[in-house]
């Protein structure tokens, strides 16, 4: 063999070499890391056995889904969460991606997908927030379960944030 094909012949191997230990590092990190949610650099614990609280069913759509609703929440200027319980009910049959803004549109919170009794109960921000009183809300966009997750529908549960 000359030596022109044994370098295109090692390159060839190289390369190929490669992009298998990019696949496998790709097939890894989306298969068996567990990934916390992550809001714009903060992270929040999702907890499998998530208990709604004080939350009431909100807007039930046509389907069923339930959806949680708030009145009020309080937390102290300069906290970097908010005590809040966000969540998909363990009754539903569609994931749920919830993101908590204020009215002026400014993103506090976004989840990566709850799937059904799934949910957080301390919410990190993204921002702190200063003393005054807000209205805020959570979005809900719930989408099916597959690893599409294709849209389904969304609702929105407004609420009153006070900081103190």
């Amino acid at each position: 063999m000359s030596k022109r094909k044994k370098r295109i012949f090692i390159g060839i191997f190289i390369l190929f070499a490669a992009l298998i230990a990019v696949g496998g590092y790709t097939i890894y990190q989306n298969c068996f890391q567990i990934k916390p949610t992550v809001s714009d650099g903060v992270t929040g614990v999702v907890s499998p056995d998530w208990d709604p609280g004080e939350t009431t069913p909100d807007n039930t759509q046509s389907s069923g889904t339930q959806i949680p609703g708030y009145t009020t929440a309080e937390m102290h200027a300069g906290d970097t969460s908010l005590h809040l319980s966000i969540g998909n009910p363990k009754s539903n049959e569609c994931g749920f991606f919830a993101t908590l803004k204020l009215e002026d549109g400014t993103v506090l919170y976004k989840s990566d997908l709850l799937e059904p009794g799934f949910g957080l109960t301390d919410i990190p921000l993204s921002q702190t927030l200063e003393k005054g009183e807000y209205t805020a809300l959570v979005y809900y966009e719930c989408v099916t379960l597959d690893n599409e997750h294709k849209p389904l529908n969304s609702a929105e549960s407004e609420f009153t944030l006070v900081v103190n």
